[in-house]
């Protein structure tokens, strides 16, 4: 076997052994490099290499070093990206969750006011809200799906939104057009995560 081969098989070998002990299927982390899980595949049978950039954020997904990848194993443990992502997962629920708390607040304190009709609507803002703030954290740590399920959630509350104040304090007739209008841009969202970054 020659060293080029080697390297390949200690590599592949690595890759295999961290994914494994990080309880990440071949999909996950493909999902979170943004390859296709036949990549991935490619990579644990020894088949293909991949390049430096990749190893380099396998090693933070996993938080171990580089050179853990590419040199014999000397049985290390991994408990990388499950704490992390339990941290990201709180945060982003924990923010998630005061959005909708202040939209609460702000609706029993409206509905102490004798001449506010339209409390409601701090719930109508709070959709729109926790969407871009599902959307801001899904944009740092989420993946191309939650991206795309943010921006969609943020597409359908804004219209929403759009639709009830427009309905109460207007008299445009057709308002439930704002929705058709939509559809072309949620097909653009789609489209545009199914492709971005296609390898």
């Amino acid at each position: 076997m020659n060293e080029q081969e080697d390297i390949k098989e200690i590599i592949a070998e690595n890759l295999l052994r961290f994914r494994t002990q990080a309880n990440l299927t071949q999909a996950q982390l493909a999902e979170m490099l943004n390859y296709s899980d036949k990549a991935v595949s490619k990579w644990e049978r020894g088949e293909s290499i991949p390049d430096i950039r990749v190893l380099i954020q396998i090693a933070g997904i996993y938080n171990i070093k580089l050179d853990d990848l590419v040199s014999r194993p000397a049985e290390k443990a991994v408990k990388p990206v499950l704490h992390k992502r339990k941290k990201r997962t709180l945060i982003t629920l924990l923010s998630f969750a005061l959005v909708w708390f202040i939209a609460t607040g702000l609706f029993v304190i409206l509905s102490y006011i004798p001449d506010v009709q339209y409390e409601y609507l701090s719930f109508v803002c709070a959709a729109f809200a926790s969407s871009v703030v599902l959307t801001v954290f899904s944009a740092i740590w989420g993946t191309r799906v939650t991206n795309a399920i943010t921006c969609s959630m943020i597409l359908w509350t804004l219209a929403t939104m759009l639709f009830e104040f427009m309905h109460l304090f207007t008299s445009i007739p057709g308002l439930w057009l704002l929705f058709v209008a939509g559809s072309p841009f949620q097909v653009l969202i789609i489209l545009w995560f199914v492709f971005r970054k296609v390898k």
